[in-house]
């Protein structure tokens, strides 16, 4: 893992002569006053070891006679220099071999040296990055697809079902009819059956009454007709027979109502309306069950995906624990990036930087006046268990800074001021 061991520049920005050497381990604060030089310090560090697009603007010192000159002597022997009109840029290993910016990139993480540039992402741009580190950003992808376009459909159909529901609910239904719609026909055609039959009946009746005719007929003719008595009893023998079986018939016959089908026949299109309401209902109530049941299921898909989602992240090797991803967006502890206090905005995005390129083993941080000296010492704590130095600044002259910048020099703390762990050294 690749450190800085020591730093030298003169006349840059506001920096007129610095030299820091910062702990190997955990956090070395460059304190001082506003506008003294402090990011000066972190501006040239940048453009030193990440090279001309970090260059500022004016790079040069107001007022100087002399260009910039920076030096860096990194942890694994190389020394990085940028002198002269053109600050031109010199890397030389321990052996005497001269490399370049190519060099430099190969072992030192860009973020590193710019860490607002991935503090200013935005939160979707966050998560991937932390995907790419731990290496399921793809497989995510795909579950996040599965994802959206399950949780999508459920939604469509969970409205679907609701309508149905609701609509079925508002039906008016009508316990007292028929399954299926009365046919009016079939009605009209009982109804003659019977009017027949009774016109039958009534034939039969009538019959009768002509048979008593002649039968009263025919006894008077008997006994007008005497000297025709044998013929006309004989033929009166057989009316009597044919009359008592005519009465006997008679007595039988018992006439049907067609009331109840004339009832019917006029309330047809009223109980029609009610069983096309019922079968309405029906249908409804059918539609709402099977949107249900797609609803449930599309829910039972979502659920594997998140446990997938879960399990990926879960088995993953993450750079600080309790970081994840929720809808593509970086968390910590449950809290999306817009919800960290500033001090844990700073640890995530120095874990996820240091995990980009390992052998990185620095990170530069500007402005931690943003932590309380409890929350700063608890930062430095975990750099020197992370194995991991960080330069930064703050505007604070206190106890806990370990180098201070005055009117763009590198001051030494007094013998009266106490050190603390992350205690640095000045030069100039």
């Amino acid at each position: 893992m690749i450190k800085i061991n020591t730093f030298e520049a003169e006349n840059v920005k506001r920096i007129k002569a610095v030299k820091v050497e910062p702990t190997q381990n955990g956090l070395t604060i460059l304190g001082g006053k506003n506008g003294q030089g402090k990011t000066s310090v972190l501006d040239a560090i940048a453009w030193v070891l990440g090279g001309n697009k970090y260059k500022p603007s004016q790079p040069e010192r107001e007022g100087s006679v002399t260009p910039p000159n920076l030096k860096i002597t990194l942890s694994n022997g190389l020394v990085v220099e940028r002198t002269g009109k053109n600050s031109t840029l010199k890397v030389i290993d321990p052996n005497g071999q001269k490399g370049g910016q190519q060099l430099l990139d190969s072992f030192i993480e860009e973020l590193a040296i710019d860490l607002p540039k991935f503090m200013n992402q935005n939160a979707k741009d966050k998560g991937k990055t932390l995907l790419q580190i731990i290496g399921v950003g793809e497989q995510l992808f795909k579950l996040e697809q599965e994802y959206n376009e399950y949780y999508n459909q459920r939604h469509s159909i969970g409205q679907i079902a609701d309508q149905k529901g609701k609509f079925a609910k508002e039906q008016v239904f009508y316990p007292d009819v028929p399954k299926t719609p009365v046919s009016a026909s079939e009605l009209i055609e009982q109804q003659q059956i019977i009017l027949a039959k009774n016109g039958e009946n009534a034939r039969k009746r009538q019959q009768v009454a002509q048979i008593s005719q002649q039968f009263e007929l025919e006894r008077n003719q008997i006994e007008a007709l005497r000297q025709q008595l044998l013929e006309m009893e004989q033929r009166h023998e057989q009316t009597s027979k044919d009359l008592e079986i005519s009465q006997k018939s008679a007595l039988q016959l018992q006439d049907e109502s067609t009331e109840e089908l004339e009832h019917n026949i006029q309330q047809i299109d009223e109980v029609n309306m009610k069983v096309r309401a019922n079968l309405d209902k029906e249908k409804a109530e059918e539609d709402a069950a099977e949107y249900q049941k797609q609803y449930d299921s599309l829910t039972e898909k979502i659920k594997s995906i998140l446990d997938q989602k879960n399990s990926l992240l879960d088995n993953a090797d993450l750079p600080l624990p309790g970081l994840s991803v929720k809808d593509g967006e970086l968390t910590y502890n449950g809290q999306s990036w817009d919800n960290m206090s500033g001090s844990e905005q700073l640890k995530v995005s120095t874990a996820i930087v240091r995990k980009l390129k390992p052998e990185c083993g620095f990170v530069l941080i500007d402005k931690l006046e943003q932590m309380d000296l409890e929350t700063l010492n608890e930062f430095g704590q975990w750099l020197e268990q992370e194995d991991l130095q960080a330069i930064a600044t703050r505007v604070s002259t206190g106890d806990e800074c370990s180098i201070l910048i005055e009117d763009g020099y590198s001051v030494p703390k007094t013998v009266e001021q106490p050190t603390n762990q992350w205690q640095g050294k000045g030069a100039f």
